[in-house]
């Protein structure tokens, strides 16, 4: 692990913070030295998450930070402008370190994809981090003040999914949000990176059939599936002044170039319905979230 407490003197505001990635970026955050404002959707396990981050002095002499818990939407504008404000209130400054790591997913195959379900994933997933940049950026610039904002992607916006149009497109766009937010902000002392997962073992995957994670591990060139905290290590480092000239960056966390998810994927167009289904349980292994929880 790199060195400790790179962040002693950031407060870091990371949505999604109640489960999966979020809540391990926030811990991983806090064990850098940061203050962390925890938001998620559900009140109650950002508590959790704040809980989780709460102990005693650290070899290192440094006394716990204060953390605080917060309860959004991301996908709504005027909800995303209050967290900001509610943050900067608390912790009488605004946020220097922003990670937006929301996301939901709703798997469909495209002709079958309900309008609901496209509108839904681009409301909370990219929407959603345009919203929560946009007010973090417009905090920072106000009162002057430098930051990195990282914007959690995946490797499927990359590459494409079977079964995940919705969810390739919104996390494509987050790629190509953060690429102008970053020339736009620069100016400001404000960078703005990407972060790319793969394969990473989150609760989701424990729904997942083990033949069919077997089958995913055997694809990885590394020989294992990621841990959240191979997220989190990134994030910090980004997050931290070791990353002071990167900006516009897509760092993938994958243990090499993500595999065709769908083993057969020039055959799929004949397969019938019943058949195509039985590989979803496959690309949920590189969604962040719970596929039906807004976060």
């Amino acid at each position: 692990m790199a060195s400790q407490l790179r962040l002693g003197t950031s407060l870091a505001l990371v949505t999604g913070a109640g489960s999966g990635l979020g809540r391990a970026i926030s811990v991983r955050l806090a064990r850098e030295g940061a203050a962390v404002a925890a938001c998620d959707l559900d009140g109650a396990a950002a508590q959790e998450t704040v809980r989780l981050m709460s102990w005693p002095r650290s070899k290192e002499g440094a006394f716990p930070r204060a953390h605080a818990a917060f309860q959004t939407d991301v996908s709504e504008a005027g909800a995303a402008r209050r967290l900001l404000e509610q943050v900067q209130a608390s912790f009488s400054r605004p946020p220097s370190v922003v990670v937006s790591c929301a996301g939901i997913t709703r798997d469909e195959f495209l002709i079958h994809m309900s309008e609901e379900d496209w509108d839904k994933v681009i409301a909370v997933n990219l929407k959603g981090i345009f919203l929560v940049t946009r007010a973090a950026a417009q905090a920072l610039v106000s009162n002057g003040c430098h930051g990195s904002i990282i914007n959690i992607s995946s490797i499927i916006g990359k590459v494409g999914n079977v079964g995940q149009t919705n969810y390739a497109a919104s996390k494509a766009g987050v790629i190509g949000l953060t690429q102008t937010v970053a020339r736009e902000l620069g100016r400001y002392g404000i960078r703005c990176n990407s972060v790319l997962p793969g394969f990473i073992l989150t609760p989701m995957t424990q729904k997942v059939p083990q033949k069919v994670i077997d089958k995913v591990t055997g694809m990885i060139p590394m020989g294992h599936m990621g841990d959240p905290e191979d997220v989190a290590d990134v994030v910090a480092f980004l997050a931290s002044e070791d990353s002071g000239y990167i900006t516009g960056a897509s760092v993938e966390v994958t243990g090499t170039e993500a595999p065709e998810a769908g083993a057969g994927r020039e055959r799929v167009e004949k397969w019938n319905p019943e058949q195509m289904r039985k590989i979803v349980p496959f690309h949920r292994l590189v969604s962040q979230g719970n596929p039906r929880r807004r976060v």
